[in-house]
């Protein structure tokens, strides 16, 4: 998948409305980040719709997922964007990650990655990610 035109603005911009936005589960919360600026970056399918607005707490968030055939959040981006990098630190900004620590998904800054967590919009080290997938 091909990123759009003047992508690096597209995601500055999807990264300062996230900061603007409270965290909601199945709204605006760690998956529905990542893959709805994925989906800015390349002009492509919205597969967070699959998702959103379909669960409301962490415990519904891992209900839909079983539901849609996924034991994990890795499990889910294998299924969506096919085989992570070789190793994390080969990640560029745009790509998608998942984190270690309590982000989940997130999008690489360069040396960071940013997502949503209950706290809002986080930033964490590209070292606590343990995937990525560029597209």
């Amino acid at each position: 998948m091909t990123r759009v035109e003047h992508w690096e603005r597209l995601l500055a911009a999807a990264i300062d409305t996230a900061r603007a936005k409270p965290f909601v589960w199945g709204v605006h919360d760690c998956p529905t980040f990542a893959f709805e600026t994925r989906m800015i970056l390349t002009n492509g399918e919205d597969v967070a719709a699959l998702w959103r607005g379909r669960y409301t707490t962490a415990l519904g968030a891992a209900r839909v997922m079983r539901r849609l055939g996924w034991a994990s959040l890795e499990e889910m981006a294998c299924a969506l964007l096919g085989e992570p990098h070789q190793t994390v630190l080969l990640a560029q900004r745009g790509d998608l990650v998942l984190a270690d620590t309590g982000l989940g998904f997130g999008i690489c800054t360069g040396a960071n990655a940013v997502g949503m967590a209950p706290v809002g919009l986080v930033t964490v080290p590209l070292t606590s990610c343990r995937r990525a997938w560029r597209f």
